[in-house]
């Protein structure tokens, strides 16, 4: 299987399951805008990272939630790259910006979650189709526990705009297909080197000994990697047939019975 596209965009970038996306696809000879919004540290470190696999990149600084900072971002990387063959959307705020109840979450902060996700992912790629060929791939980040359940109550305006995300997802999926160009979400399950590991410590053990108990049928949490592969794998000429899905890239987690002990599940 090949990629033959050369110029990707990675919201993101600088850390995370941005980085994983981004070097998985400097493997592969595509040269990475990498995308940071206040770590300009970390930025620099995953286009040092994307050197090393002999591509190369620029980074740019955006904060996503605003229009104008999306239009000046793609302008950039039309002056950079003249065009776009690849665009992913999985920038998203830090915790204490969106994070809160139904019953006390702002104003401000759901604001905060909607704009920095179902937003600017429309904003987005309306800007990355007008310079993206034929042929293009498009991807968003969401995040699947999240925009369909309520258990984790804070992540209601984060998960809400996930849910937005995903609409979005199979609207733009049939607006480009005339084009080629293929729209799909890729939907992690818990995430090493993520938001797993904002937590408090004792929180990440016991989600990480849940998963390797059995929650995971692949006993373990995905990796940065793992979901780069997934992105990798849809960007190649191969998967031109698929579009306007959500595919769950998280071992198996999603497919457990939440009503059942793992320890019975398993048999």
């Amino acid at each position: 299987m090949g990629i033959k596209a050369k110029h990707a965009l990675v919201t993101g970038s600088s850390r995370g399951i941005g980085r994983g996306i981004a070097l998985k696809l400097a493997e592969h000879a595509v040269r990475v805008a990498v995308h940071y919004y206040r770590n300009e540290r970390a930025a620099a470190e995953t286009l040092s990272e994307v050197r090393k696999r002999d591509s190369d990149g620029f980074i740019v600084q955006a904060d996503v939630s605003k229009p104008e900072a999306i239009t000046k971002m793609f302008d950039r990387v039309r002056s950079e790259f003249g065009g776009l063959d690849i665009f992913v959307s999985n920038a998203r705020p830090e915790l204490p910006e969106f994070y809160q109840g139904p019953m006390d979450i702002t104003p401000e902060q759901w604001d905060t979650a909607f704009n920095s996700q179902a937003r600017a992912f429309l904003l987005g790629v309306r800007e990355a189709a007008r310079i993206m060929p034929d042929g293009g791939r498009i991807f968003a980040i969401t995040y699947g526990a999240g925009s369909r359940t309520g258990s984790l109550q804070p992540w209601v305006g984060m998960g809400s705009a996930k849910a937005a995300m995903e609409s979005l997802v199979r609207y733009f999926a049939v607006g480009l297909a005339r084009r080629g160009i293929t729209v799909n979400a890729v939907s992690p399950g818990w995430t090493e080197d993520s938001v797993l590991n904002t937590l408090p410590a004792q929180a990440q053990d016991l989600i990480r000994n849940w998963h390797k108990d059995g929650w995971t049928p692949m006993r373990r949490l995905g990796t940065p990697a793992d979901i780069g592969n997934i992105v990798t794998l849809l960007s190649t000429e191969e998967a031109a047939w698929m579009t306007g899905q959500v595919l769950y890239a998280d071992g198996g987690a999603s497919l457990m019975n939440a009503e059942v002990p793992p320890a019975i599940q398993f048999g």
